[in-house]
């Protein structure tokens, strides 16, 4: 029978991931590597540490019964009674025989550990788990008027895409076995067969085995399957497909790993069902794991162990007694405490470091790039097959528009003459594109916008020293927690998952917003009241601005079938981040011809005080040659348009008459009022400065209906003021906008086009990063906006990137017509490190550090050893040699591979560079020219130290004449150890800083 031990034991190993012995990867790969030290630490340190703890205090209490036992032995014995006799002396003496039993004090102490720690683990997370007694937990509070909060809050949600691409673990100890997954289809989230599909792991049919070494490959693929397709029963059939397959040298993985449910389960089937598990479902990592966690302890000894109300009911014995166990319990505890702390806030830097740009490249119309190029350009066999995809080009012939046809290869007369065809330097050499770049003044401010292939949260952290301060409307279209939306979460932990994933966001993009800058909100009726709820927290309730209806949908099919109001609609929410410096811009939505504007100014060439008046119908009927009264037999279906365009037409003479109401006008204009009741068939006029002009008759103003009319793409049409219903957004042809599809959450062009209508102006930058099908990045191109896109989801290429390639092209779908959009521009797109890529990338380097002195080695093992042994993976000076030759093992397309890093992007980043120039003017050299967010005049010099030393770095310098120029720079940034410095004369104020130095300064700044 397990003792309270050995139950202690199996839970601080499930809390530390020790029972996760044979895997073989991230942050197991290294615990496993610490497996034996940290177990020893358990099983021997820290239980002598309980035993003396225990010993200590009890030996003190039996020491205090002993003196007062004699005493009273004295005591009986000179009054001439038998000691023996007395009940206090028999008490005295059972209590000091209970003081001798330590064993029972330290069960109870394990098993009070035990029971804390298991309360608040599962399944890789820290969270309070539910108990059915009332005041288990305490929630911080500081006097608030209202308190928002939920099981996650003050974590970090994590989860990224598909969680753990490659699944290892060991076999018999030289042996591994590996889940990879691999792709089928070339053609990546298809989107001919999304509907009702989900996507669930099976084995792969083409050779689902294969032996590699000393390792046992078993393949998967993760594709799109009918909804009713239940993942167990796939694990199953995969199983049961390769059990009869596993080679002989491999055949430990069908060792038995039996439970209380399942007493046949083998190690695969273990393996199989953790694999699916990891990556189905989210986890979290904890804010501030050892504040919490001691917080949590004081109030469990306080409400658990140390029962105020009993505290008078225990005799002194007791009640020390009691004491005991709980010093001993706080003591370990803590320890405890602090070594899960030092792990969570290891996994916590993982998390917040700034990731590094693993691709970066630029997408741009060939009417910006230097016709030099052209000749390398038609010779591209790739770039012509992308444009043939995406363009249609091989079906342009020779005819009235075209003088040169599609050929193969292309010509150059054929590339300029369609200048809008999109070039992605992903096809081009380094070296086309180092000379394409350097053709590019003022790169940053000449890029429309920047689309990212990352999680979100990574995304925010690397963009926040360059866009502090710069954002005029963040505009998000998060999902929307309905269980059919993509969005994993922890059972039991569906909104509180979501709350956690969305405030962690909603903080990262704080820093980015301009003073008076909006955030917008799609969003429905599952959240709505928990997103505004977050919103008025963290923007504060005074800067809610607006809570939009939104019609989404039509009266149509299946939804109409259910009884009750039929859901067709969804909201828009407004909040502002400083409601004194907010300047919404005015918009307008198109509506009917109001008919209350019925007359017309038959001479308006006249004077005023000439007008003759007419009704809108019959100048219309004389000006169709129709009796009025036979207009809608004769126009039919068309009468209504050509009115209206009759009208518009002649809006500078359709009018109609308005009382004005003297508590909202001047006096001036009541007198004018009066003075023509007097005079009824008189028009007065009034003048004004700011204002529309009055014209008055018979006490009435007279209103004209140009002043109803505004620009919208190629007319004047009537408008009205936008409320806050909008049921006018919603296109026949959503599905096929940007020349891309979407399976669900697709946003009309419309719809956004309109939110930024009321929050920005011509060249403003827009973030979305939730970009899904990046409609904001195509309404930001069209509207002369600037974007930021981020999205992490795998159809990247397929859907973001070729939907703002197909606008780049002149896309003619959206509100293309409302600003006359022809194409043209260019905008970057990067990849980004991920959280996992950062653990796939983890070494461990051991120390050796003595156990001699017991509470350094207990203190390093508990607080220290993860982030001492590891810091080499996580940066290291010697990449900074070879800045081109930096790798990082990736996962790509669901595949791991090697690839180099962009470091000298990811600086720009880190460093906030609003980059003016990119050269390479010699072999092994790169400098890149701007201005920080800070203003400070940067130049960062890069060079392969290997065929660039410091005397070739100098010379370099003196013929750049970079000390000689009128902009002198604030800072110059060079990677390698240098004596740069002391070319700087006595004039000059410049200041070289290592680039490494302050890469890893600004990387880790905020972990």
């Amino acid at each position: 029978m397990a003792t309270q031990f050995d139950k202690f034991i199996a839970t601080m190993k499930k809390v530390l991931m020790l029972d996760q012995a044979d895997l073989d990867f991230g942050i197991y790969r290294i615990m496993n590597r610490k497996r034996d030290q940290i177990e020893s630490y358990l099983n021997n340190d820290l239980r002598r540490q309980v035993a003396e703890a225990i010993s200590e205090n009890a030996s003190n209490d039996a020491e205090a019964l002993q003196k007062e036992l004699a005493k009273l032995v004295s005591t009986l014995t000179e009054a001439g009674m038998n000691p023996d006799n007395a009940p206090k002396v028999q008490e005295l003496k059972e209590r000091i025989a209970r003081c001798g039993n330590n064993e029972e004090l330290e069960n109870e102490v394990y098993s009070h550990l035990s029971i804390f720690f298991g309360r608040y683990y599962d399944g890789g997370d820290f969270v309070s788990q539910r108990r059915y007694k009332k005041d288990v937990y305490a929630i911080p509070y500081e006097g608030e008027e209202v308190k928002l909060y939920w099981a996650n809050a003050d974590q970090y949600y994590i989860k990224t895409a598909e969680y753990f691409r490659n699944y290892r673990f060991a076999v018999d100890g030289d042996k591994f076995c590996e889940f990879t997954l691999r792709e089928t289809t070339t053609e990546q989230n298809n989107n001919v067969a999304q509907n009702n599909m989900e996507r669930r792991f099976a084995l792969c049919k083409e050779m689902p085995i294969e032996v590699i070494g000393d390792t046992l490959h078993i393949y998967f693929t993760y594709e799109l399957y009918p909804k009713a397709t239940k993942q167990k029963a796939l694990v199953e059939a995969a199983f049961d497909a390769i059990k009869d397959a596993i080679p002989a040298e491999f055949i430990s993985v069908l060792a038995p790993r039996p439970t209380e449910s399942d007493r046949t389960r083998t190690l695969l089937q273990k393996h199989l069902n953790d694999y699916v598990a990891r990556n189905t479902f989210d986890y979290f990592i904890h804010k501030d794991l050892g504040g919490f966690l001691s917080r949590e302890l004081d109030f469990y000894i306080k409400n658990e162990i140390l029962v105020i109300d009993d505290i008078n009911a225990r005799t002194p014995g007791e009640f020390l007694k009691h004491l005991t166990v709980i010093k001993a319990i706080k003591m370990v505890g803590m320890k405890l405490i602090t070594f899960l702390a030092s792990l969570e806030n290891y996994q916590k830097r993982l998390w917040l470091k700034k990731k590094f740009v693993i691709e970066s490249n630029y997408c741009m119309t060939l009417d910006r790039v230097p016709e030099s190029l052209y000749a390398e350009i038609a010779a591209n066999d790739a770039q012509r097959e992308e444009w043939v995809r995406l363009f249609a080009i091989d079906g342009i012939e020779r005819d009235q528009r075209h003088t040169a046809a599609y050929t193969v290869p292309l010509s150059v007369e054929f590339l300029k003459e369609n200048p809008f065809l999109v070039l992605d330097t992903k096809f081009f050499t380094a070296e086309f594109r180092n000379i394409l770049l350097a053709s590019i003044d003022n790169i940053d401010e000449q890029c429309d916008g920047l689309l990212i292939n990352s999680e979100n949260f990574q995304a925010l952290e690397l963009l926040q020293e360059k866009y502090r301060g710069r954002v005029k409307c963040v505009y998000i279209d998060p999902p929307y927690n309905t269980g059919d939306d993509d969005f994993a979460y922890k059972d039991c932990l569906k909104e509180s998952s979501w709350l956690t994933f969305i405030e962690n966001r909603l903080q990262s993009s704080r820093a980015f917003y301009q003073a008076g800058g909006t955030f917008a909100a799609s969003i429905d009726i599952n959240e709505i009241d928990h997103l505004t709820e977050l919103l008025d927290k963290e923007l504060d309730r005074i800067n809610r601005k607006a809570n939009i209806t939104v019609r989404r949908a039509s009266l149509t099919g299946a939804k109409v079938i259910n009884p009750g109001p039929v859901n067709i609609g969804e909201n828009v929410i407004l909040y502002n981040n400083n409601i004194s410096k907010w300047q919404p811009q005015n918009a307008y939505r198109a509506k009917g011809y109001d008919n209350r504007y019925g007359t017309m100014i038959v001479n308006p060439q006249d004077d005023y005080s000439k007008w003759k008046f007419s009704t809108v119908l019959e100048e219309f009927a004389k000006y169709k040659g129709i009796q009025k009264s036979k207009l809608k037999k004769v126009l039919g279906d068309a009468y209504e348009e050509e009115l209206l365009q009759y009208v518009i037409k002649n809006a500078e003479r359709v009018i109609r008459l308005a009382a004005l109401d003297e508590d909202s006008i001047g006096s001036k204009a009541i007198e004018i009022k009066k003075e023509s009741q007097k005079n009824p068939t008189h028009i007065y006029y009034l003048e004004r400065t700011g204002a529309n002009d009055y014209y008055v008759i018979n006490g009435n103003a007279i209103l004209f209906y140009k002043d109803r009319l505004k620009w919208m793409g190629d007319g004047f049409v009537p408008v009205e003021q936008i409320s806050d219903i909008w049921d006018d957004v919603l296109p026949n042809d959503l599905h096929n906008e940007g020349g891309v599809q979407l399976r669900k959450g697709k946003k009309p062009e419309k719809l956004v086009n309109r939110i930024f209508e009321c929050t920005t102006s011509e060249g403003d930058i827009i973030l979305d990063y939730f970009a899904g099908s990046a409609t904001s990045g195509a309404v930001a191109l069209k509207s002369k906006r600037k974007f930021i896109n981020i999205e992490a989801n795998e159809y990247f290429d397929d859907i973001p990137l070729k939907r703002l390639k197909n606008t780049l092209h002149g896309d003619t779908s959206g509100v293309t017509n409302l600003y006359q959009w022809k194409g043209g521009g260019f905008f970057k797109y990067m990849r980004l490190e991920q959280y996992e890529d950062t653990l796939n990338n983890l070494t461990i380097e051991p120390t050796n550090i003595s156990k001699d002195n017991v509470d350094f080695y207990g203190g390093y093992m508990l607080g220290y050893m993860l982030d001492i042994e590891t810091r080499d993976s996580l940066f290291n000076m010697q990449w900074f040699r070879n800045p081109w030759n930096m790798k990082l093992r990736i996962i790509r397309q669901n595949e791991t591979r090697e690839e180099n890093v962009d470091v000298i992007e990811t600086f720009n980043y880190l460093i906030g560079l609003n980059v003016t120039s990119i050269l390479h003017p010699k072999k092994g050299v790169c400098t890149v020219e701007g201005v920080t967010r800070r203003g400070e005049r940067t130049l960062v010099i890069w060079r392969d130290c290997d065929t660039v030393d410091n005397d070739a770095l100098n010379d370099f310098f003196r013929r750049m004449s970079y000390s000689t120029r009128d902009t002198e720079f604030d800072r110059i940034y060079v990677n390698g150890d240098n004596n740069l410095e002391n070319l700087r004369t006595d004039e000059e104020q410049w200041k070289v800083v290592l680039t490494e130095q302050e890469f890893a300064k600004r990387m880790f700044e905020d972990c």
